[in-house]
């Protein structure tokens, strides 16, 4: 892990998405986070030492989704799958589906698995997969604010972790969606084995792009401040996560941060430190992982 010292952040963005804002200046205890996202070969040893079983791997229950056959309730996950050509950006459903038999040893579906893949982020992970990790390891999830400040890497103010300019002298600095969305990427097309792009100021690899990665902090549409609700501390909780839930459901959606592979300036800019992402707690992906952080002393 490397040291973070306390400080300052500037948490926020008004120049891209509406969620960023307002900028507003957070205080950040020290704390100490992964130089890299958890990776396969970690994730391994885990599920080794203890027999856990992901949500991806866990048929739907049917007395919670009624609706739904038994087919459709076969474990699974959502893939990432590239279009024959151009589509209504509109619709990510063009470039995602469901996977029936997908998990984080099988990241593509039945028939994939992760032995060329193990220096590579594990991915298919839900919210309770990433806590059951951290619990094993002795960690914990980092907050939103503890993952923009790591990101920043002591660069106060720029739209990327590295400056303003998205790609310096020509070369991506982290693993994004180059090319065309969704169907032509000149790029990795899938997440790369950790520490394939340079550091950050204090040392921390793919803090942007390659996967995103999972905060504790439930999300709202727009930046919080303490004083902005002025309910009891103890209650505020509890109203966030049933407020974090998109409308029509109950699971509660935490924040996602970093970007990922996919990230395209024509679709989604957040490859960036600021930049942030609705997941319902119950959904992996196969663009979603996670580091872990503790806290200093």
């Amino acid at each position: 892990m490397v040291s973070i010292p306390a400080g300052t952040l500037r948490m926020g963005s008004d120049d891209f998405y509406p969620d960023e804002r307002p900028v507003h200046e957070r205080e950040v205890a020290a704390f100490l986070i992964d130089r890299y996202e958890v990776t396969n070969v970690d994730y391994a040893a885990f599920v080794e030492a203890t027999g856990y079983v992901t949500v991806a791997e866990r048929p739907l229950d049917a007395a919670e989704f009624p609706q739904l056959s038994d087919e459709e309730r076969l474990p699974g996950s959502m893939v990432f799958t590239p279009t024959d050509g151009p589509v209504d950006l509109r619709n990510w459903r063009s470039w995602w589906r469901w996977q029936p038999g997908a998990f984080w040893r099988a990241p593509h579906g039945p028939g994939s698995s992760i032995e060329d893949r193990l220096d590579r982020p594990v991915v298919h992970v839900a919210f309770p997969d990433a806590l059951a990790y951290a619990a094993w390891a002795g960690g914990r999830l980092p907050t939103e604010a503890e993952h923009e400040y790591a990101t920043r890497g002591g660069i106060v103010g720029a739209r990327f972790a590295w400056g303003d300019d998205m790609h310096p002298d020509g070369v991506p600095q982290a693993n994004s969606w180059l090319g065309h969305f969704p169907y032509d990427n000149q790029g990795w097309g899938d997440a790369a084995p950790v520490g394939s792009y340079p550091p950050n100021g204090f040392g921390l690899y793919d803090m942007t792009g390659n996967v995103w990665e999972w905060t504790s902090d439930f999300y709202t549409p727009r930046h919080l401040r303490l004083s902005d609700t002025p309910v009891d501390a103890g209650k505020r909780q509890n109203l966030l996560a049933t407020a974090s839930a998109e409308p029509g459901f109950a699971t509660p959606r935490r924040v996602l941060k970093g970007g990922s592979h996919l990230c395209s300036p024509e679709y989604c800019l957040r490859f960036r430190p600021a930049a942030r992402s609705p997941q319902a707690e119950d959904t992996g992906m196969s663009h979603i992982g996670f580091r872990l952080v503790r806290d200093a002393g």
